[in-house]
């Protein structure tokens, strides 16, 4: 959103905005005033060549075996510790630790001036009682958490129907949610992982029933950025009490919902493995280098909204709605989850020159990031492996990803510990016209840098 015309900038964000190039200029006075000009930019090139042998040999950690491996950790490690010792020895540790803490005040004083211009959480809507709530509830799921935490009963006790997953024969979930509907369920949940959830949460959203998330999976992604407390899922359950509505997308693939994210490559490729349940960091360990490898990688066009494929990508994931952050990975979290648009990253990195290259972010070849409203993924082969919230499937090609705006109702509880305010965008041109400009209008670049 933008500054209106009319509009007056309050004198704290001016004051704001100025302390953070204040802290800027100071950071980086700082070197030259600890080692002169000439040591500041020895200081300087020898600190981003570190970063950079430590990226390259991160590279090749995850693409080789054996010798090559140990000797890439083994450079991981030293390198950064090699740059604290040359420091030390120069006697400029000093100079590193109020540097930093410089840089710390210019992203907090930067962060108070730009709050204002911030994206806000996802609106809430008022709900009505329900008198006939259904449950799914998986014991095994996360660890045990729907045993742990006493969730049947509790659940049973606010007067809802729960069908417990306990038994040794696979029940297909769709089919009970389906059945409960027809007995006039006015609600459904699921205590469950990610892909649980999404399947329940089709057959809501195709009804028009709100949806409950209770966090009993493992790492439960699509309740994180619900803002529900992780650490005690029966809380969840007070939405059934005294909750409110959210009005949230949802991802589609193949006819399929999904809730997170579906991911293409690599990852879908280690999450196939029948190993990856009982050790995902060794699985994946094992698995990296010939994923990586340049003739053995599934290569992938993806075409976003139509435009000029992205060629070559060794992995491409598409979320329902973009991540905050601009990790390499993709997998930070989502302030809003009501916008209309897909998130695209997608990666390609044949070599340690590629993976160093990533450092630059979206100014890099080797990586895409976009939102969308549909995104189409192909390959040389009549089907591929794709990860859909975490569940592996095998889906032909090609797979057409879209996003249904606001078709999920989500009762959640009224008070919500995690719910994420997103962090404002990092936009110099607005943080001048703040510090030197205060009665200037201007716009604000609201889109995905």
């Amino acid at each position: 959103m933008g500054a209106v015309p009319g509009d007056e900038v309050p004198p704290s964000r001016t004051w704001w905005a100025r302390a953070a190039f204040v802290a800027v200029f100071c950071a980086a006075a700082v070197p030259v005033i600890g080692a002169g000009l000439r040591g500041a930019v020895a200081l300087l090139v020898v600190s981003v060549a570190m970063v950079v042998v430590t990226f390259a040999a991160a590279y090749w950690f995850l693409a080789s075996r054996g010798l090559l491996r140990v000797l890439s950790l083994t450079v991981v490690v030293l390198a950064p510790l090699a740059l604290l010792v040359l420091f030390v020895r120069e006697r400029l540790l000093w100079v590193v630790l109020v540097q930093t803490a410089l840089v710390l005040l210019a992203l907090v004083c930067a962060r108070a001036a730009l709050r204002r211009d911030a994206e806000q959480g996802m609106p809430e809507y008022p709900v009505g009682p329900v008198r006939r709530p259904f449950l799914v509830m998986n014991p095994r799921s996360g660890g045990g958490k729907v045993v742990k935490f006493d969730l049947q009963r509790k659940a049973e006790e606010l007067g809802a129907e729960v069908a417990l997953l306990a038994g040794p024969v696979p029940v297909d979930v769709e089919v009970l949610a389906r059945q409960a509907v027809e007995r006039g369920a006015d609600l459904l949940g699921v205590a469950g992982g990610d892909g649980t959830q999404a399947l329940v949460a089709a057959i809501a959203a195709e009804h028009g029933l709100p949806f409950l998330v209770i966090s009993a999976g493992t790492r439960n992604h699509f309740a994180l950025d619900l803002g529900l407390d992780r650490e005690d899922p029966a809380a969840g359950l007070d939405a059934l009490r005294d909750g409110v509505e959210l009005r949230v997308d949802l991802g589609r693939i193949g006819g399929r919902v999904f809730v997170n994210n579906a991911s293409f490559g690599v990852y879908a490729d280690v999450v196939q493995s029948p190993e990856y349940r009982d050790d995902k960091a060794g699985t994946a360990l094992r698995m990296m280098p010939d994923l990586l490898a340049r003739d053995s990688a599934t290569r992938l066009r993806a075409r976003i909204d139509g435009d000029t494929p992205v060629e070559g990508a060794q992995a491409v994931l598409v979320s329902n709605g973009p991540y905050a952050t601009d990790d390499l990975a993709g997998m930070g979290r989502r302030p809003r989850l009501d916008r209309g648009v897909l998130g695209v990253v997608a990666i390609s990195v044949a070599g340690a020159g590629q993976a160093v290259g990533l450092l630059r972010r979206t100014h890099s070849r080797g990586l895409v990031q976009r939102v969308a409203t549909e995104v189409v993924v192909d390959a040389e082969a009549p089907e591929i492996p794709v990860g859909v919230d975490g569940e592996a499937l095998m889906l032909p090609t090609p797979v057409r990803c879209t996003i249904e705006p606001q078709a999920l109702r989500v009762r959640v509880p009224r008070h919500r510990p995690g719910t994420l305010v997103s962090a404002p965008t990092w936009d110099w041109v607005r943080l001048r016209d703040l510090a030197w400009r205060p009665q200037r209008s201007s716009s604000v670049s609201s889109g995905l840098r």
